[in-house]
């Protein structure tokens, strides 16, 4: 038996962005980056590590949000429009830097990578990725968890428990909608809990959940194992499982972590900003702006402007140098933590958001890959452990409370709950008050206010989501997440007054319900 566990985490979530009215949406761009340059990587590498034969193990969250956009036929569409769109350009790359070697070789690497993903996503898995994270799934190697439905903050909407058990059940039964059967891991959105949240998991039969460090390190009584062992909710008996601090560090640190390499590549010189706009012009959304384009050709270099061609085989070998150095230290971690674990392995968990690797750290795929590849083959120290195989060999754990907590900054709620956020929330809890009191109202209704009914749900949800609150902070793209917010409270309460008085808007409702179009099999009831 090894000395210890590693749990290694990938929480992929988007916010769901899917704009009908538009013949292109600036924003939709966020998830076909994150399918060219995570979630394709990520599914290639576990094609290697399976066809030869290392046993490996892995969680990952797939927010319902982010199944209900990966499996939209006109997302998919979209999204390959997308790629032979960057197909075309870096052949156009090919031919511009014919005479700098360099450059030339990257292009090549690029039409490369995009010609690769047009057709793992189109030949492989039909347009559909969901339908490779579900092969890896069912073989046991991938452990597949859910989220609140559409990243709801829990502990800034608990004063309605209806609203956060909405949340729950409703990506549970999106979750076995996709993937054929209930969840039995959650992530809680941005690791946001609060005291009773677990009684509300139990209910929808989930059996663990993650939260950040301090969520389990001040639990009452103090866990006898800290934060290596699964920890038991005194009235639910869900386990929690906590965030170690070290081998985070490892990789998110921007001043220790691997990502700011000198050698890896640099994110933010593309070419979208770096080449003559008549060029690029065929190439950019019908807005004409400036994006984020996908192709790089320069290294992070240091602390300077002055970047140099970027050398994707040096990079590889850092990410692979990189992987042993991750591995050497949990060894040396799970050693030292051994004499005060009383006979029973430690269980490192280490997550990270999924859009880490790839999109922002190109080569984070690629250092997952080494990493699971090393831990098979070169050492015994520690193995790779998914959360219900480490429970059923060690189901005797402590008992205790976690305590309020989130992972962002300083660990609370400050980042989403702030002056440039804060006027969300008298919206959105009374959206959800009446939201319950609709669905308590209203439980037979006629097949026209079902509709208006679902998506009033709809809209609640849509604007609960915690990532408009978090752009509003961060001060990106926070135009776009204002107008987010108002559309749904302003269609919520539209749809609330019209189901209250009789008088729905067919043709409107149909409008709405095509734009916003998440969660088709949703049952507003579950709000009673």
């Amino acid at each position: 038996m090894p000395l210890g566990y590693l749990c290694l985490v990938l929480h992929a979530h988007l916010p769901y962005v899917r704009h009908p009215e538009f013949e292109d949406f600036l924003e939709e761009d966020w998830l076909y980056e994150a399918i060219t340059e995570t979630y394709i990587p990520l599914l290639e590498a576990f094609d290697a590590l399976e066809r030869d034969g290392v046993d490996w193990r892995l969680t990952m969250s797939v927010t319902p949000t982010l199944a209900g956009m990966l499996s939209d036929p006109l997302l998919q569409y979209r999204y390959l429009r997308n790629l032979d769109n960057l197909i075309a350009l870096s052949a156009k790359e090919i031919e511009r830097t014919r005479w700098e070697p360099e450059f030339n070789a990257l292009a090549r690497m690029y039409h490369q990578r995009f010609n690769r993903a047009r057709e793992v996503f189109v030949n492989q898995y039909g347009n559909n990725l969901l339908n490779g994270f579900r092969r890896f799934y069912e073989s046991g190697k991938l452990e597949l968890i859910t989220c609140g439905a559409t990243h709801g903050f829990f502990p800034l909407m608990h004063h309605n428990r209806n609203a956060v058990h909405a949340q729950i059940e409703i990506g549970a039964r999106e979750f076995e909608r996709h993937f054929g059967r209930r969840p039995r891991g959650i992530w809680l959105p941005e690791c946001g809990y609060i005291e009773g949240v677990d009684e509300l998991l139990a209910q929808s039969g989930i059996e663990y959940f993650f939260t950040d460090t301090h969520g389990v390190l001040f639990a009452e009584p103090r866990p006898r194992y800290g934060v290596y062992a699964p920890l038991i909710c005194p009235k639910s008996k869900v386990a929690v499982l906590a965030r170690d601090t070290e081998s985070s560090k490892q990789v998110w640190s921007a001043i220790e972590g691997y990502p700011g390499d000198y050698v890896y590549r640099d994110f933010y010189r593309d070419v979208g900003f770096d080449l003559d706009y008549e060029y690029l012009k065929p190439h950019l959304h019908s807005m004409g702006e400036r994006s984020m384009l996908g192709i790089k050709y320069y290294k992070i270099t240091g602390r300077t402007d002055q970047k140099e061609p970027y050398n994707h085989q040096a990079a590889l070998d850092k990410a692979a140098e990189h992987a042993g150095n991750f591995m050497f230290n949990r060894e040396k971690q799970v050693e030292w933590l051994s004499g005060s674990m009383e006979g029973r392995p430690a269980l490192i968990v280490a997550p990270y958001d999924a859009e880490l690797f790839g999109h922002w750290w190109f080569e984070g795929p690629d250092w997952i890959h080494f990493l699971l590849r090393k831990m098979h083959h070169d050492q015994n120290i520690v193995k790779t452990i998914t959360v219900p195989e480490y429970l059923a060999r060690h189901p005797n754990n402590p008992s205790g409370q976690p305590v309020m907590s989130s992972w962002g900054y300083k660990g609370y709620c400050e980042v989403w709950l702030e002056g440039s956020n804060d006027w969300i929330y008298p919206h959105l809890h009374e959206g959800a008050d009446r939201m319950v009191e609709l669905a308590r109202q209203f439980p037979d209704p006629a097949p026209l206010r079902r509709r208006a009914l679902n998506q009033a749900a709809r809209e609640l949800l849509l604007g609960q989501s915690s990532d408009w609150a978090f752009i509003m902070k961060t001060g990106t793209m926070v135009e776009y997440a204002h107008e987010r917010t108002r559309v749904h409270v302003l269609n919520f309460n539209h749809l609330y007054e019209q189901i209250k008085h009789d008088s729905i808007d067919e043709p409107w409702l149909s409008e709405v319900e095509r734009r916003h179009n998440a969660f088709p099999n949703i049952d507003y009831r579950v709000f009673a």
